[in-house]
Formats: structure tokens, sequence, C-alpha cells
């Protein structure tokens, strides 16, 4: 490593963090939000209207399998080159320009003619996405003194887990009201007067400069092997289970692991790399991100073989089904609150664990439920059960960003939540294709409830695992010691 990759690089004036009043910076977080709502909702809802644009539009079912996919794919492959270019170009400049053309993007897909072209449209959407989140984070972290940034960071839990679960009903309902004909049209056609003012809105308080290194420069050849290296992880892992792993799935996941140490290499000989050397010096950063993995593998698996069960096993609708959730939402919201308020500063990592071990709790009695009613499963035998992994995973949402992402510096806020999101992605398809996987081959001989069981179980023993990795982080981040 050369001189210059090694000492850390002088800070521009713009790089100083922007003193706004404490007012407009609540008002760029309500910005932000929205933009993270769009888009947790954009990657869920598109699942339960499949069979209605099939219906509308035609196609294989692996044509409608993309529409759903390329929302995903595209969003994935952008987050770590987006977060970067935000350090370098701006912040606000790509926020705003990412809003622009995900509301775009929303009203052609609204307006699709076939299918052809909203599987294009859904991609340009996802790509818009990742344009515009990064930056999301980065400019919270900006605008916020570290004394208030715990509490502006209580909302990102329940866009994580709420909206998850909001957008099931938002779908059914907006399915059943048929506001614009086709009935699934009106999904994406709804984000387009949220997204006019939520960029009205960001255009008037979003800070102009934002951290943003004016010396930097993007390294282009590391920014195509991350790029082709995630393209060659993400698509089979979005792909392979709903197309029963055929051979140039595997192919491509062991040719990504060749591309991602070329890029590795790469980044080590680069003098502006794409994500910054020091965040990856960072234990913090390093362990947070494998937890951040362990957790959302385990979540995303355990909620797609609770709608399954709850779909094919017991044939209740899309909309019971999210009804059934609603304790889940409940027990995240009030966790999220806790944990945000003063839980996560006081016991730092113990409340990690504290969160998973309640989590995992949960998903055992999950699996009691499943074992002693099956067939006669009700919204109020789950209950219990839900509320309690709802409340454990609301105390792991506030600290695992805050250890992830709470000593960036304003220089590398935007890398870094570009990473974290990528990882998240990333760990959300390993955790639908493994555990979605298991899943199917289960119900072939065991019935869809032993299904349940099954991934019930593996989902509560990946939390303990991800419950002991907690324990390499420190006991605190270093704002908080201060």
């Amino acid at each position: 490593m050369t001189t210059e990759q090694s000492s850390p690089r002088p800070r521009s004036p713009a790089a100083a963090s922007p003193v706004l009043p404490l007012r407009r910076a609540w008002l760029v977080l309500a910005v932000v939000v929205i933009a993270d709502v769009m888009d947790v909702l954009d990657s869920t809802v598109a699942n339960l209207a499949g069979p209605s644009i099939r219906a509308d539009l035609g196609g294989a079912d692996t044509t409608v399998q993309w529409v759903l996919a390329a929302y995903t794919a595209a969003f994935a492959l952008g987050l770590v080159t987006s977060g970067r270019l935000g350090d370098l170009v701006g912040r606000r400049r790509l926020f705003l320009a990412g809003m622009a053309g995900f509301t775009v993007a929303s009203l052609a897909c609204g307006l699709a003619p076939g299918t052809g072209f909203l599987i294009g449209a859904r991609a340009l959407q996802g790509l818009c996405g990742s344009v515009m989140i990064p930056q999301g984070f980065a400019l919270v972290k900006i605008v916020f003194p570290p004394a208030q940034l715990r509490r502006a960071l209580i909302p990102f839990g329940p866009i994580m887990g709420l909206a998850t679960v909001a957008g099931p009903l938002l779908a059914g309902w907006l399915l059943h009201l048929d506001l614009f004909g086709g009935q699934w049209r009106s999904i994406f056609l709804i984000n387009v007067p949220i997204g006019v003012a939520a960029w009205i809105l960001g255009s008037r308080v979003l800070p102009r400069n934002a951290g943003e290194d004016a010396s930097a420069r993007l390294d282009v050849r590391g920014v195509a092997l991350l790029t082709l290296a995630s393209a060659l992880l993400i698509i089979p892992l979005v792909q392979g289970r709903d197309l029963g792993w055929p051979v140039w799935t595997y192919a491509m996941m062991a040719a990504s692991v060749l591309v991602f140490a070329l890029f590795t290499v790469s980044e080590r000989r680069s003098a502006h790399p794409v994500i910054a050397p020091s965040l990856l010096r960072r234990r913090s950063f390093v362990v947070g991100l494998v937890i951040v993995c362990g957790f959302y593998a385990a979540l995303t698996g355990f909620q797609l073989a609770l709608n399954l069960m709850l779909q094919l096993g017991a044939h209740w609708t899309p909309l019971h089904n999210g009804l059934t959730l609603i304790p889940w939402a409940v027990g995240s919201a009030v966790a999220v609150g806790l944990a945000g308020a003063f839980l996560a500063e006081r016991l730092g990592r113990a409340t990690l664990q504290l969160g998973l071990g309640i989590a995992a709790a949960g998903l055992i009695g999950l699996d009691w439920t499943i074992v002693r009613f099956q067939d006669s499963l009700t919204s109020w035998t789950l209950a219990p059960a839900l509320l309690v992994i709802g409340f454990g995973s609301g105390l792991v949402f506030i600290p695992v960003f805050d250890y992830v992402l709470g000593d960036a510096t304003a220089d590398e806020a935007g890398t870094g939540s570009g990473v974290l999101n990528a990882v998240q992605q990333f760990a959300n398809a390993t955790g639908a294709a493994a555990l979605g996987t298991a899943f199917f081959a289960r119900a072939g001989h065991g019935g869809f409830f032993g299904a349940g069981e099954l991934i019930t179980a593996l989902a509560a023993a990946l939390y303990l695992l991800t419950l002991v990795l907690v324990g390499l982080l420190p006991k605190h981040t270093q704002h908080a010691d201060h």
C-alpha cells in the first residue's frame, strides 16, 4: 500500500458538516424516511401483484419472476458505487436525481403496455433507488449533531420492519380497490404524488454541502469489477430457487468469488478505492456487517417461510396473512423506541445480544405453536410468538446501524451506507434463496407445516449464532463512549 493510501486524506472544505437548525434537520430526516418507505414498499408489494400482472399482461412464469427480480437485482448492483459517487459529486444532487428517477420509473411501471417494458422500468426503478438510498443516511448523519443522531436513527428501525409488514397489507388493499384499472398498476402509480412531494421538500431542505470530498476520484476499474462481481452473485441468488438451481447459477456464484478477489487486489492498489480502507480497519464496521448478514438472512428466510406456510398450507389470503403479522410490527415498533430512547446508549452491544436472544426465543415459541396447532392455526394462536419475535428484532435495528455506521466520518458516510445497504440486500437474497429452497425441499415430503417448522428452527439457530458474534464487537461505539 502506498503512502497516499495509508495516510488519511486531508478533508476538503466541503467536508465540514453543515450547521442546520434542528427543525430543518428533522425535515431532512422526513425526506429520507419517505425515500426509504418508497424503496422498502416497492421491493415487497410487487410480490403480491404477480398473478394480477400476469393476468393483465400475459407472459410465462419466468417473465413474471423477472418483473419481481429486476428491481432487487438493479438496486443491489448500484448501491456501493452510488454511495461512493455521493461522497465525490454531491449527496444532495444524487439524492434528488435518484428521487426524480424513481418517481418517473414508477409512473412508467404503472403505465407499462407489456411485460418487457415493465421489466425495464422495474430495473430503472431499482437503479434509481440505489442512487437515492445510500445518500439518505449520510445526509442524516451530517445534519444532526452526535448527541441527537441516535434519536434521529429511531425511525429507521420501523422502516426496515414495519414497512416490510405493511407492504402486503398495502398491496392487498390497493389491489382490492382497483383505483386505476388493471388492479396492479395502482401499487406503482401511488409513488408518483409521494415522490413529487418528497422531491419538492428535499430541494428546499437538503444541505448543498454535505461532506463531499472534492479531491477524490472514482476508480472506474474498481467500480467495473465490483458491479460484475455483484451481478454474478445477486442474479443467481434472486433467480436460482425459482428456476430449480440450474448449473449456470452455481457457475455464476463461483465466478463471483474470483471477481471479488480481483476487486480486492484492485482496491489495494488504487489511489482512490471504491470502499474507503479506513472503514475496513474498523472492527465495529466489519463485524457489524457480518451480524447484519446473519440477522437479515434469518429474518427474510423466516418471513418468507411463514408467508408460504400460511398461504399455501393454511390457504389464507394475502390480506389475512398480512393482518396476522401486526403483532410482529407492534413488538418491533415498541422495541425500536426503547432501543433508540435509552437502551442502546446504556447497554451498547448487550442490546444486540438481548434482542437476538429474545427473537430466538420467540422463534422457538413459534416452532412449538406450529407443531401444536398446525391445521387449526389462527391469527390469535400465532400472535404471542410473533409479538416476542418482533420485540427482539426491534431491539437489534438501532444498535446494529449504530455499530456499522455510527463511527463513520463525514467522508465515509455515503460509502459506508452503500456497503451496508448492499450487504443487507445480499443477506435478504441469500436468506430467501437458502431457506426458501430448504422450505420447498421439506414441503415435498413433510408438508407445508413441517417445512414452516424446519425453517423457523433454522432461523432461531442463525439468530443464536449471530448472538455469539456480537461478542466480537466493542462494548460501545466510539461516539457513545464520548
